[in-house]
Order: C-alpha cells, then sequence, then structure tokens
C-alpha cells in the first residue's frame, strides 16, 4: 500500500449547483499544499459549512449516496446525490424539500436507497429527525414516501404509495435492518407520538410498493429492537413511559416479550446478535460506572468482555464486513482509543494498515462492500473536518473522494490537548485545551466554551470550529466535559441531574482554576462564551464568580429554567415533561436560584446577548427575559437579535456578522 497524505486530490467530487442539479465537472489532482497566506486565518473560513456529507457506498460496491448542501440565501438547499464510484459519474441529484434534509442513506438493493429526513432548526446542536422515511432508485426514479407525518400528501416528492395509501403515520420510523442479502425491504421500527401511545411495533416494508407487514409489537412507547440475521427480533428495549430503561426478551415458547434479566450482574444495553443468533453483543455498565462492550449468551450466560475503558465508555465501535459484528471498540474520552476484538481479521487488518498511512487522525470505515474489496473510510482529526476515501482491495490503493471542509488548512490549525484534573470533591473530570498555534510565553486571554445539551456526548476530539476561531485570534480555549455529559457511564451523568446551576457549574469553574494553576493563562482575562445550555452556563458561570470572569456571551441560550416548562413540547404527561422532572426537578426556589434571568442582579461583568428570532427551541422569550433582567439591574447587555433565525444562524452572512461581533467584544473586554 502506498503512504497517503491527507490531501491526496485524485478524484474528488464537483459541487452540484443548485441551479441544474448537475454535475460541472471534477477536479483534477496531484498538486502540492498552497503556501499559506500571511495574516489570520480569515473569518469566512471557520463560517462556511461543509457541502457533502452522510456518504454510504452500495452492497456491490458501485455507487455511493450523499447528501450534498448547496449554499443559498436564506436558507441551504439539500438534494441526495449519487455517483458511481468507477470514473465519479453523477447518476442522480433529488432535491429535498426547503427546510427538510436526508440525515441518513442506506441501501436496501444495489440500486435502491431509502434515507431518513431532519429539519433544521438551526446550526447549533443536532438536527431534528422527523421519523420520515423516504425510497428512491439509484437513478433517481422510482421515489416512494414509505412513512411519516406527510403520507398524505400527493406532491412529486412526498407522493402517495403504491397501494393508494393516504393516511398519515403519527409517530416516527427508523430502519431497524437491512436483509443480509439486500432485496429492496427493510425492517422498520414504528414509535407513535402522543402522550397516549404505548406501542412501539416493528414492521416488514417492501419500499418499491410500500406496503407493510407487522413483524411484532410491544405494549412500551420509545422501543428498539435487536434483530437476529434471520428477521426475527430478539430484543426490544428503550425508556418506558416513566423514563426508566427496561430491556425484554421474545420467548419463543410462549410467543410473547418477557422482561429480561441477565445472568450476568449490571446494567445491560442490547446492540446486536452475532450471525448464528447464538450470542448477544451489548453495552454493560457495573455499579453505574463506564460502559464496557460484552458478549453473552440469549440467556444471560456465558459473558466475556471484549472491551472496556476505566474512564470513558465504550462508544466508538467500528464494522467492517456486513453481519460479522465490530472489529474493533474503544472510547472517545481523550485521544479516540480503539482495541481490535479480532486482530487478524480482514477488515482489522486494512483498518490497522490505513491507520499507520494517516498519523495523528482517526480512521473510520463508513461502509464495506459486501465481497469485502471495497471500503468507505473517513479520515479527520483536531484540525481537519476531515474527508472520505474509497480503498480498493484489488489495486491495493485509496481515492480521495471529497472533503468536508476543503478551504480548511490542517497546518494552521492549533492542537486540540486532552486533559484531566480533579474537581473541588475529588471527582476526575476530562476536557480539552487549545492554545494559539505558535510558541509564547506571554499568558493568554481565556475563552471557556461549555457544551450545549447538557446532558449529551459533549466536546470530543475533532475539528471544533468555536475553539479554532477563537484560538486564531489568540486566545486559550477551555472546553470542560462536567457531569451529566454522556460517555462516563450512568453516576456520572445522573450526578449532573439538577444540577444545572450547582455542581455543573462547580466543575466548569473548577477547570478554568486548573488552567490559571497551569501558568499558561491570564487569571485576569477570562470570558465565558456557549451556545444553547452552553449559553446558559456561560451566564451562570460569571453570576457564582463574578471576580473571576471578566465578560460572558449568550448564543440561542435558555435563561429562565421555569420557563422552559412552559413551551409546547413540556407540557404535563409528555415524554418531554418526564424528562425534565428528572434533569430539572420541581423546586420552585432551586429553578428560580439556577435561572441566570432571575439572579440578573448578581451578574456584574459585561454580557453579549446572540438570538434567532424563529428558534423553536430556546424561543426568543428566553433571550427577551436574560435582556429585560440585566437592562433592570442597569447593566443592559450588548444584543444582536435576528428576526428570521432559529437556533443557531443559517445564513454564512449573518454567521459572519456574528463571528465579527464576537471577536469585537472579547477584544473590548479581555484584550485581543
Amino acid at each position: 500500500m502506498s503512504t497517503l497524505s491527507r490531501r491526496p486530490l485524485s478524484r474528488p467530487l464537483a459541487l452540484v449547483t443548485s441551479a441544474t442539479l448537475t454535475a460541472i465537472g471534477l477536479l483534477a489532482g496531484g498538486a502540492a499544499f498552497a503556501q499559506p497566506k500571511p495574516g489570520p486565518v480569515p473569518t469566512s473560513d471557520f463560517v462556511r459549512r461543509g457541502n457533502f456529507f452522510a456518504p454510504v457506498m452500495s452492497p456491490d460496491g458501485k455507487l455511493i449516496v450523499l447528501t450534498q448542501r448547496t449554499p443559498k440565501e436564506p436558507r441551504d438547499e439539500y438534494a441526495t446525490v449519487v455517483y458511481q464510484l468507477e470514473g465519479m459519474k453523477l447518476l442522480s441529484a433529488v432535491r429535498s424539500q426547503a427546510g427538510f434534509y436526508p440525515v441518513r442513506h442506506a441501501w436496501v438493493a444495489d440500486t435502491r436507497i431509502v434515507s431518513s429526513l431532519a429539519q433544521e432548526f438551526g446550526t447549533v446542536g443536532e438536527p431534528f429527525v422527523t421519523g420520515e422515511l423516504i425510497a428512491m432508485n439509484s437513478d433517481g426514479r422510482g421515489i416512494q414516501y414509505l412513512y411519516g407525518y406527510r403520507r398524505g400528501q400527493s406532491d412529486a416528492t412526498f407522493g402517495r404509495d403504491s397501494l393508494g395509501n393516504v393516511a398519515d403515520d403519527r409517530g416516527s420510523g427508523r430502519i431497524a435492518q437491512i436483509p443480509r442479502v439486500p432485496d429492496g425491504r427493510m425492517l422498520m421500527t414504528e414509535n407513535p407520538w402522543g402522550v397516549t401511545a404505548r406501542t412501539s411495533r416493528l414492521y416488514d416494508i417492501n419500499t418499491v410498493t410500500a406496503g407493510r407487514r407487522t413483524v411484532t409489537e410491544i405494549d412500551q412507547p420509545g422501543f428498539g429492537f435487536v434483530i437476529q440475521a434471520d428477521g426475527q427480533p430478539r430484543f426490544a428495549h428503550g425508556y418506558d413511559g416513566k423514563a426508566n430503561y427496561a430491556v425484554y426478551r421474545f420467548d419463543d415458547a410462549n410467543r410473547a416479550w418477557q422482561p429480561f434479566v441477565s445472568a450476568g450482574k449490571g446494567h445491560l444495553r442490547p446492540i446486536e446478535m452475532s450471525l448464528d443468533h447464538s450470542k448477544l453483543v451489548g453495552s454493560l455498565s457495573m455499579q453505574n460506572g463506564p460502559y464496557h462492550l460484552i458478549r453473552e449468551g440469549v440467556d444471560g450466560a456465558g459473558r466475556v468482555t471484549l472491551a472496556q475503558d476505566v474512564v470513558g465508555d465504550i462508544d466508538q465501535i467500528e464494522r467492517g464486513l456486513p453481519y460479522q459484528g465490530p472489529f474493533a471498540a474503544g472510547t472517545l474520552v481523550g485521544v479516540p482509543k480503539l482495541s481490535y476484538l479480532e486482530p487478524e481479521r480482514s477488515d482489522a487488518v486494512l483498518h490497522k494498515a490505513l491507520s499507520a498511512q494517516f498519523p495523528g487522525a482517526y480512521v473510520h470505515f463508513n461502509s464495506v462492500s459486501r465481497d469485502g474489496k471495497r471500503t468507505l473510510f473517513t479520515v479527520y482529526s483536531d484540525r481537519d473536518p476531515g474527508a472520505v476515501y474509497v480503498f480498493d482491495a484489488t489495486s491495493g490503493k485509496a481515492a480521495l473522494l471529497f472533503e468536508f471542509q476543503q478551504w480548511v488548512q490542517p497546518e494552521r490549525m492549533a492542537e486540540l490537548r486532552p486533559i484531566h484534573f480533579k474537581a473541588r470533591d475529588g471527582v476526575e473530570l476530562h476536557g480539552y485545551m487549545t492554545l494559539p498555534p505558535g510558541s509564547s510565553d506571554a499568558k493568554r486571554p481565556l475563552v471557556l466554551i461549555p457544551h450545549g445539551g447538557p446532558h449529551t456526548i459533549g466536546d470530543r476530539w475533532a475539528y471544533d470550529g468555536d475553539a479554532q476561531f477563537l484560538a486564531s485570534r489568540g486566545y486559550a480555549v477551555l472546553q470542560v466535559n462536567f457531569r451529566g455529559t454522556l460517555g462516563r457511564g450512568p453516576k456520572f451523568e445522573i450526578d449532573g441531574y439538577r444540577q444545572w446551576g450547582g455542581r455543573m457549574i462547580d466543575d466548569l469553574v473548577d477547570g478554568v482554576r486548573w488552567a490559571v494553576a497551569q501558568g499558561t493563562v491570564d487569571e485576569k482575562r477570562i470570558c465565558a462564551y456557549g451556545a444553547s445550555f452552553g449559553a446558559y452556563a456561560s451566564m451562570m458561570s460569571a453570576i457564582r464568580e463574578p471576580e473571576l470572569f471578566k465578560c460572558a456571551i449568550g448564543y440561542a441560550g435558555v435563561y429562565d429554567l421555569p420557563m422552559i416548562y412552559d413551551q409546547p413540547n413540556a407540557k404535563v404527561g409528555g415524554r418531554d415533561y418526564q424528562y425534565y422532572l428528572q434533569v430539572l426537578g420541581q423546586d420552585a426556589n432551586q429553578l428560580a436560584a439556577y435561572s441566570p434571568s432571575r439572579m440578573a442582579a448578581k451578574l456584574t461583568a459585561p454580557v453579549l446577548l446572540v438570538h434567532g428570532g424563529a428558534d423553536v427551541r430556546a424561543p426568543p422569550a428566553q433571550a427577551e427575559a436574560m435582556r429585560d433582567a440585566l437592562t433592570k439591574a442597569g447593566r443592559p447587555p450588548e444584543w444582536m437579535f435576528v428576526s428570521g433565525e432559529g437556533h443557531g444562524f443559517y445564513s454564512e452572512k449573518n454567521r459572519q456578522a456574528f463571528y465579527e461581533k464576537l471577536e469585537a467584544f472579547l477584544a473590548k473586554h479581555i484584550g485581543k
């Protein structure tokens, strides 16, 4: 195998224009890196978004499907695009409806694709997956709306199915399994919507006719199914109506679902079945610690640990040949670390060889052809948003298909350094420090960036546009995975419940004090900046530690906790309501004490508030309450409000304006 540089420009994809949705040609390659231009990296390089994502190769290894974004004001356009890998010939491009786009693709036959739709409410956080599934042929024909709440519509994209059914589905559908030999069918999990919904179903769907047959159902809401290679569902799992995790196993003798308790101890989450149906691969937490990867019999006996880490969950799983199970697994805490479960397997051998060709980067397998001769893989790092390649076993070569953000110059980006430190109560916390490129003896001003969510996977070792932008302007950046963050076992997450303004903020402040003690940052020039929950945490940090933080910036933030219960998706009885009961609680005094808008008199640092008028996740009333409270306290904030934007700005023009305002605000209050 020849050595690969990061960007061997062999035959990358060309952008399909929004006006015609036709190919404009392929870039020829082989050129070396352009020499970096002097001066700071342009703000526009951090504002722009990638044009290609969600690539998947067809089972026969001949085609690739992906989602393409075309920049357009005021909203970007998206299309499902199919290329022939040989020669990179464009086969089809089907545009999505405005505001929606295919977030995931799966091949149900060599020439047929099923896509899951998502709706963008902003650029902060993950898109909202609508639960809609659409099928199409690789040539762009045979479009079929398989499942979703718009099933009865009759336009060109969301049409009536071939059976004449017009009733809308009132639920969310997701692909559960594709047959071992793809034949145009699939198994789909249905989770109905509504407070009274109590049943999860598994359907067998013909993606050509949209005809469906019920395979099984269980009297539990929001459950998923683990299915054998022969299509027989064996486990069902998820959170019940009271937000408690539960596992059921299908009892063949009684033809019914029965509660399952593994013969081994611990908190078990099923993942997949072995090819011979005799074993279950699952994620296991012992004493609420980090999740391990295990394998055991379907009766819970004979448990074997496949991979484990003393700090983080085993939440990165690499798969190769279809239905062969994982060949490697590891944790995403710090720099991703993999353990090869079967080192002699051909896909494991290939992964190790490819990883050696990209030192300092992580290699992830997207898909492998059923004959194992072609592998689609992604390479990324802390300085590089990533690129997608295809490896051909016959030639022994890998070719670049596209880069997610080809304008980014990794050599000008900063290192994302994993850190760990002890919180005030002795708990070990992890996170990342990004220092400006180049050596300097001067202490840098520091920007703390709390992640959003907050009960999400948090900050990970990957390219981070916010951190890189601030580092390019001379600021040190600190990111802490505080308690409540996923990825370190159930206890670490639960310890953040009802602690949004308490222990979570303690962890962030302890991280800042640790960074100051390292001697690389200026303790007199520290600011907090975050989006969504990160905006909330930035305000609370400045309220709790007025001497430490010299400014606070909130972008698309939540600032009044009682107001969350007034939102339509958090009404009494719903699943969101049950979730908020866990993570927020209902103690009126605590909710008020943990609400920045109600503690504004204690917020003495200068504040910048940035919000979109069309934000449905953090309604404008949240930012307005914070603004009004600060104004009443005699310290009106700087204010940036864009009426048509959502939970994070879509428009590149608006994002550019925000970054420029962010840079000016920081320079004013903690120096350039």
